[in-house]
């Protein structure tokens, strides 16, 4: 059993993610920018060879949903939250507000806000179907990406 954090470089049509992980478990999505250059775009890991297969066909139209072993790390609020991005489905969108009544926590917006913006498996745990009541919001990897996501996912549920 390697319990090795090791990392994959995946070439996507939003730019070079990072992918990290143990032969159990995806532990973290980098978006463009956000990690580490990575070079080696292979690895003996199944579980960030699987990631990297379905977030390909994910940007292909072909995935909506994904079926991973994740282990990502987290207090128990964030765990909470990232539990409850994964239950909007593909193509919609919640509101901050909404998120935060999702975890029991109603007016803790600015709590479920900053969680979601920690959430290590970005797309794979989709922290950019949330959206500000006002307007989009925040993304770590900036507006215009959660702006493409959400773009995909509409094009490809209507397809």
């Amino acid at each position: 059993m390697n319990t090795s954090i090791e990392r994959l470089a995946l070439d996507s049509p939003i730019g070079r993610l990072v992918l990290e992980g143990t032969d159990e478990a995806l532990t973290r999505v980098s978006l463009p920018g956000h990690a580490s250059q990575v070079d080696a775009a292979t690895t003996s890991l199944s579980a960030l060879r699987r990631a990297a297969e379905q977030l390909t066909e994910y940007f292909d139209g072909e995935r909506t949903t994904f079926d991973l072993p994740l282990a990502p790390a987290g207090t128990p609020f964030q765990l909470e939250v990232w539990r409850q991005l994964s239950l909007i489905p593909y193509g919609e969108v919640i509101t901050y507000a909404q998120l935060a009544q999702r975890v029991a926590r109603p007016k803790g917006f600015r709590a479920v806000g900053q969680a979601n913006g920690r959430n290590p498996l970005a797309i794979i745990v989709p922290c950019h179907r949330v959206v500000a009541s006002d307007g989009l919001g925040g993304y770590a990897g900036g507006p215009e990406l959660k702006r493409w996501l959400l773009d995909l996912e509409t094009r490809t549920r209507a397809a």
